[in-house]
């Protein structure tokens, strides 16, 4: 992964309670808005803003597994505000909402 390709992964990861913004990502990376979003799809092969989901995503599921967390405290520490839009995203990428999510993987370490 090129270096800074790299700052942006680790500016989103170090920053998904936050909103990220392009402008933000372009500024920390010196290129424009339009570079930026080029290159990261060449070198990742999704967009920025897809990818951020993902890392989004994927810490959300960590902490369903690890945390007792409720749904509503989960979305905020990954970013988002509205814990419907949360639920739903979740949804489109597991087949199952949050705690559901979280019911099936608890049964899972039980066994």
């Amino acid at each position: 992964m090129s270096p800074r390709i790299q700052r942006i992964v680790d500016h989103m990861n170090s920053n998904l309670h936050r909103k990220v913004s392009l402008n933000d990502l372009a500024r920390l990376t010196k290129l424009s808005r339009s570079r930026l979003c080029y290159a990261f799809k060449v070198e990742m092969n999704v967009s920025v803003g897809r990818y951020l989901k993902m890392l989004r995503i994927q810490k959300a599921e960590e902490l369903l597994e690890g945390s007792s967390l409720s749904i509503k405290e989960i979305a905020a520490r990954v970013g988002m505000k509205d814990q419907s839009h949360f639920v739903r995203d979740f949804k489109k990428n597991h087949g199952l909402t949050p705690s559901q999510y979280r019911e099936k993987s608890g049964a899972l370490q039980d066994s």
